[in-house]
């Protein structure tokens, strides 16, 4: 019995250490700069927004270099930017004149990419970059409605949104050995979304995507 119940955690440890060696698990915290880029005429940003992105990061090794790896993982993204329509544009409640709505939006995220890692070079810094796409979706979606006549706050435009949204992401930066088990990384990120984020049926507005810039900061286990 003692023998079996050795060999049983002999085995679950061999497991653990093989799925670390081909999966590479953290937690990341993205300060970022979050931009709508509305293409229809009547339709202008006033504001970019200082977002947030937080969540999980999973490298999956491809092969048996640690050089590179297919990055994913699950984020959630605080977004979203102050857009003035002009009157015949915008939401039919407000449209008669010219509004600015300032958009507080929420989306689930999903990022697969192609990541290159350099070897640890002496003080233990290795540079990698990466480069992909994600899919994300809406969860919450606010505005606030403000024009001449009157202020409207936390308008639910959760039904006035797009549902999916799919783009690409570009980014570059260092990782630091902290420990034995332990990874810090830094970088720079840019995602560019493809598909318009607003409702040209319920805004008239044209399309409108959301990009952004964001400061990767996290660690990974």
């Amino acid at each position: 019995m003692l023998a079996l119940g050795g060999m049983k955690g002999a085995m679950a440890q061999s497991n653990y250490g093989t799925f670390n060696k081909k999966v590479r698990l953290g937690f990341n915290l993205d300060p970022m700069i979050s931009t709508m880029n509305p293409q229809q005429s009547g339709v202008n940003r006033t504001s970019s927004k200082m977002g947030l992105g937080f969540g999980l990061m999973a490298d999956f090794k491809l092969g048996q270099s640690n050089n590179y790896s297919l990055a994913s993982g699950f984020n959630v993204v605080l977004g979203g930017s102050k857009l003035k329509y002009d009157a015949g544009y915008g939401l039919s409640d407000y449209k008669q004149i010219p509004t600015e709505y300032n958009f507080k939006l929420t989306h689930i995220q999903v990022p697969i990419a192609l990541k290159l890692k350099t070897n640890e070079i002496d003080n233990g810094m290795a540079f990698w970059g990466q480069f992909g796409t994600y899919v994300a979706f809406p969860v919450s979606a606010k505005a606030s409605a403000t024009n001449m006549t009157q202020t409207v706050d936390k308008i639910n435009i959760l039904s006035d949104v797009n549902r999916i949204n799919i783009g690409m992401l570009i980014g570059a930066g260092v990782d630091y050995n902290l420990g034995e088990s332990l990874t810090g990384t830094v970088g720079l990120l840019y995602q560019n979304g493809f598909i318009d984020v607003t409702r040209n049926a319920k805004w008239n507005d044209g399309r409108v995507n959301i990009n952004s810039f964001a400061l990767r900061l996290g660690v990974y286990f």
